[in-house]
């Protein structure tokens, strides 16, 4: 057998590996190191063998002698909260929206577990505190196309607006230009005449024979809209799809009709009601 070499400075064995005249040191590992890489070993077969914790096929993986599931632990707790739930749901479920407002301790729950529905479910196009976007209506400002009570709301997010439930809420612009229902000089008219609702314009007789011909059995002789059609209010000077006279005239010839999806089926009922109170109280409601 070889005998070993040892480095005249340090007195340490030498590999024999040696580069340019620079001999390799076999420094040994540290025992603290040795002793921490063993235990950690040790811990892994352990772990190994109690929890489930290696692939052993497709879809498939070794369960551990415990038994334990992560997904298990995670729908007992659910249930637990389920559980500890259960008394206030089923206040709500016996309770119409107007019992909710009108109860403080549910007005309170409602409020809470609304305002994180609304911000999971209705935020992305209403806005995080109901300030709308453009195509997408305020909920903040008390205006409301379809009625701003608190059963018009539950009504509204309930069923969706255009959306594919039967129950769902229906209104229709006309497109007056491209189905020739009016000539674009009337078109001109009419515009001025609702512009002038707010003040914005100059109305003519002839703008206004054309909208109580056309426009008042939505809008209302008074423009003022007609909620339980869907007809928008057209003389707060408060526009869906943009304001101005181009906005009007575009609106008139190529009308843009908005969807809201039916919340049913998707949120259960007590959550429906709970973020129904809440957008009830951003704009005040009716």
């Amino acid at each position: 057998m070889a005998q070993k070499e040892h480095d005249a400075l340090t007195g340490t064995e030498t590999t024999g590996h040696e580069w340019d005249g620079i001999k390799e040191l076999n420094t040994p590992l540290p025992r603290w190191w040795v002793y921490l890489l063993w235990v950690t070993v040790i811990w892994a077969v352990v772990y190994y063998v109690l929890y489930p914790s290696w692939p052993i096929g497709l879809g498939d993986y070794t369960k551990g002698v415990l038994g334990y599931s992560s997904r298990a632990e995670l729908a007992k707790e659910l249930e637990a909260v389920k559980q500890s739930r259960a008394g206030w749901l089923q206040r709500f479920e016996d309770s119409t929206v107007e019992e909710v407002a009108g109860d403080p301790d549910l007005l309170n729950y409602a409020m809470a577990g609304g305002r994180v529905i609304f911000a999971d479910n209705c935020a992305p196009c209403h806005g995080s505190g109901g300030q709308g976007a453009p195509a997408y209506p305020v909920l903040a400002d008390d205006d409301w196309i379809w009625g701003g009570t608190l059963e018009d709301i539950l009504f509204t997010i309930r069923y969706g607006v255009r959306a594919t439930h039967d129950e769902t809420r229906l209104s229709e612009m006309p497109n007056f230009l491209a189905d020739e229902i009016i000539t674009a000089e009337e078109a001109g008219e009419v515009t001025d005449y609702v512009m002038s609702l707010t003040g914005a314009g100059v109305a003519t007789v002839a703008g206004q024979t054309v909208f109580m011909e056309q426009c008042a059995a939505c809008h209302g002789e008074d423009g003022k809209g007609l909620k339980e059609l869907g007809g928008p209010n057209l003389a707060d000077g408060i526009w869906l799809y943009g304001e101005g006279r181009d906005a009007v005239m575009a609106q008139l010839g190529n009308p843009r009709h908005g969807e809201m999806p039916a919340w049913v089926g998707r949120l259960d009922d007590v959550s429906i009601k709970q973020v129904t109170v809440y957008v009830h109280s951003l704009g005040g409601g009716q």
